[in-house]
């Protein structure tokens, strides 16, 4: 049990890759774990597009900046995708409720996305590959992204993930202690700011110690400097874009 505790506690993102292909069966593994992934009533509302053409990854760096985009062996883009079972309804002559113009029409397509993305990054650990989570290939610039992939309306990107043969081991970033990520029978009444104190003074440790590019970056200020830039998203007219009116 403690190897797999390790297994976890030592996961990193992985930023540089190797130009060494993913071998056939590798790649078996992942598509393996991303197809079992537990979804909400199996109704799979995911579709995962692996970007391998280079000139391709070369248009999605351009529109994001993300140079791990272009050097990973496999990109992986994690949709909602809510047009597969409407294909169908269609060919069945069934009538497509639109779920998809609800908010939980819209977190279950995300959260079946995005548990599918967890379980390549897992799958990929176990096969001894580096991977990264891209949020921003969903808000760089989402509706050319859309046009790129060939996305049909009711799909839209959640995430992108890279994944290759490591090129660095990163240091291990600080995360928050099991007693504030993880609470027991309800939320936390007592007072966390001392722990979550703590924490930040442990991050602002780490960035200014970490190997490489070091700063005096805490957690708080850092985060919120995040949501600031992420309340400029035009998400909802993107959704709306993809045919998905929710709350419109």
């Amino acid at each position: 049990m403690e190897n797999l505790k390790e297994f976890f506690e030592k996961r990193t993102s992985i930023r540089r890759y190797e130009r060494e292909a993913i071998s056939p069966e590798q790649l078996e593994v992942i598509y393996a774990a991303i197809r079992n992934t537990p979804t909400s009533y199996n109704g799979q509302q995911f579709t995962v597009i692996d970007v391998t053409d280079q000139e391709l990854k070369e248009q999605l760096y351009e529109i994001t900046n993300q140079k791990q985009i272009k050097t990973c062996n496999h990109f992986m883009f994690f949709c909602a995708d809510f047009n597969r079972i409407a294909v169908l309804a269609k060919a069945k002559k069934i009538d497509m409720p639109r779920f998809q113009d609800t908010v939980d029409g819209v977190m279950v397509g995300i959260i079946d996305a995005a548990l599918a993305m967890q379980n390549a990054v897992v799958a990929a650990r176990l096969c001894n590959l580096g991977s990264c989570c891209i949020g921003y290939a969903r808000t760089a610039n989402p509706e050319k992204i859309a046009e790129l992939l060939q996305l049909p309306k009711g799909v839209f990107v959640v995430c992108g993930l890279a994944i290759g043969v490591p090129r660095e081991q990163p240091d291990v970033k600080p995360k928050l202690p099991a007693s504030l990520m993880i609470h027991q029978n309800h939320y936390r009444t007592d007072d966390m700011t001392p722990e979550l104190i703590d924490y930040d003074n442990t991050v602002i440790n780490y960035n200014q110690t970490r190997t490489g590019t070091k700063s005096d970056n805490d957690w708080c200020d850092h985060i919120l400097d995040y949501y600031r830039e992420a309340l400029k998203y035009r998400m909802r007219d993107y959704l709306v874009e993809q045919g998905c009116e929710v709350l419109k």
